[in-house]
């Protein structure tokens, strides 16, 4: 698959690299077009690059790595539709989602963005009744609440992009996003809304995942329960499903399910049927723009060289920092409130994509794979997490997402949050030197808990305002920044086979913690002392 060994010339190359020191105090002093020089920009978003830890042979480096690594080749097998999913025979074509009318994407042998358009011309018909009130309730109220129930993919993207585009929301229409299993979820966002006025939006490929059936029931015996009749669930239930058969006996009506593919991942699904539910919560409009952000960076990325392409560019820093420096974690820190859940979302995209432990041939990795991947937005996290980031043994790479223009500003508030960000990438780059904290006042004793090491390494993101589009356009960077880091390591960034063994002990400890009969000791001491703990608090032990 064009994977270069640990011992590859590429690979040795980068080793030797990472044995220099760098500072980038010297590095900007002797360079004063090092800002310029390194500063990429990707439709409508300009990443600095510039405090990285990294100089021209480093870069160098990595290009041939990417190119030893046949990336160029695999974005276009990607795009082309191979079944670069190869434990699952599967084509990758989440990019075809966001496809314009115009465009071709085939895999074995069939045009699918046909279908994709079709697909998107029943959600924008849907949402459209929804949101001008000819779509009613069954007793003749327009809906004023969508509830989306779902788990992983088919919640974590649509909830982040209903936040983050929150000022585009309609008026008087809300949008709840249940996915925990824990009663406590669906319990809060029923006692929310009103069963006459709320739509569920059931996502669920397989309509079997366990989390979101027992949520969709939940929801369907409260609303039958307050309606009075088993017939109110076709006027208040819809589905994104493939399982068109389970969901009519679920009592959703066949023409109100939404289909998707077996080439779309659940971490990449947002622009599919998946995000029915923030469709209607912003507008078809307003989720079209979205879809053209996407395409935006697809094609950026499909058609510009490597050295000026930025998620590939994202995704070797990825690599230098985990293969070659032995940095194990990336914070993203996003200076927007609007984008709380961006950190979250990103966590399933990179962790479930690249947390992998064999190479597409099934051979064992030798070095690092995913990095641990976390965040809160700022200003929230100066005042948490940010001390360790600044003076803390760990150095942790981090993204600052920033923007230009805000939708509302008080009093110069968003000034006071851009001035924020760029404070803190300049202060973990440069920190704070002994002479510098001496100069500055203050008992000598303190200076040691003064200094700030720097040389912590950031990518300023700047885009000039968070809409529909841009918001595509950050996502679509971060989904080619993991590709691009999967393909170098060799790895399939499009399976999550780490997730089935944890639902199939869940089955059968389920049968053992509710069974009216005593469960006969079958795992470990410790899950078998734990089971008969739980049976005990809930009074099942006979």
């Amino acid at each position: 698959m064009g994977r270069p060994t640990s011992t590859s010339t590429a690979w040795a190359r980068l080793h030797e690299l990472g044995g220099k020191t760098r500072d980038l105090r010297s590095m900007f002093a002797e360079d004063p077009g090092r800002a310029d020089r390194l500063t990429r920009k990707a439709g409508d978003l300009v990443v600095d690059m510039s405090k990285h830890l990294i100089d021209d042979e480093v870069l160098d480096a990595l290009l041939d790595l990417a190119m030893s690594s046949g990336l160029p080749g695999r974005i276009e097998s990607m795009f082309a539709g191979d079944h670069i999913n190869n434990t699952e025979d599967r084509a990758v074509l989440h990019v075809a989602l966001r496809a314009g009318r115009d465009d071709t994407f085939v895999t074995d042998g069939i045009d699918v963005v046909p279908e994709v358009h079709r697909t998107l011309d029943r959600m924008a018909s849907f949402a459209d009744a929804v949101r001008g009130g000819q779509w009613l309730g069954h007793t003749g109220k327009p809906i004023r609440s969508v509830v989306n129930i779902g788990i992983g993919g088919s919640d974590l993207g649509p909830s982040m992009g209903y936040r983050a585009l929150r000022p585009y929301v309609r008026p008087g229409l809300e949008a709840h996003f249940v996915s925990n299993v824990d009663p406590a979820h669906l319990h809060s966002v029923l006692d929310a809304v009103e069963a006459d006025s709320t739509l569920f939006v059931v996502v669920s490929k397989s309509f079997t995942t366990q989390e979101t059936l027992l949520n969709a029931r939940a929801a369907r015996s409260w609303l039958v329960d307050r309606l009075g009749t088993d017939g109110a669930v076709a006027s208040h239930f819809v589905a994104v499903s493939v399982n068109r058969p389970a969901a009519a006996e679920f009592g959703i009506d066949d023409e109100n399910v939404f289909g998707f593919w077996d080439w779309v991942g659940g971490r990449y699904s947002m622009c599919s049927a998946v995000g029915l539910a923030l469709m209607i919560a912003i507008g078809p409009t307003n989720f079209r723009e979205m879809l053209q952000g996407f395409r935006l960076i697809d094609n950026h990325f499909r058609y510009t060289a490597l050295p000026d392409n930025v998620p590939a560019l994202l995704g070797m820093l990825g690599i230098w920092y985990r293969n070659v420096l032995g940095l194990s974690t990336h914070a993203v820190l996003p200076y927007s409130h609007d984008l709380g859940l961006l950190p979250a979302y990103l966590q399933q995209l990179d962790m479930e994509s690249n947390g992998k432990r064999v190479h597409n041939d099934g051979s064992t990795v030798t070095g690092e794979t995913g990095p641990i991947v976390w965040g809160a937005p700022g200003t929230n996290g100066q005042h948490a997490f940010h001390q360790l980031l600044h003076q803390g043994t760990t150095v942790v790479p981090a993204d600052l997402i920033g923007f230009v223009e805000p939708h509302a500003d008080l009093a110069g508030q968003h000034d006071v949050l851009f001035g924020n960000m760029l404070a803190q990438a300049e202060a973990m780059a440069f920190g704070k030197t002994a002479a510098e904290v001496s100069s500055s006042g203050g008992p000598e004793r303190l200076v040691p808990h003064r200094v700030l090491p720097g040389n912590r390494p950031t990518s300023v993101v700047l885009a000039p305002k968070l809409t529909p589009s841009t918001l595509g356009q950050l996502v679509a960077m971060y989904e080619h920044k993991v590709f691009t880091q999967g393909v170098i390591w060799g790895i399939n960034s499009f399976d999550q086979w780490g997730v089935e063994l944890g639902k199939e002990l869940a089955g059968t400890i389920l049968e053992e913690v509710t069974s009216p009969e005593p469960p006969s000791p079958g795992h470990d001491n410790s899950t078998d002392a734990l089971i008969r703990r739980y049976r005990t608090g809930r009074n099942r032990n006979v």
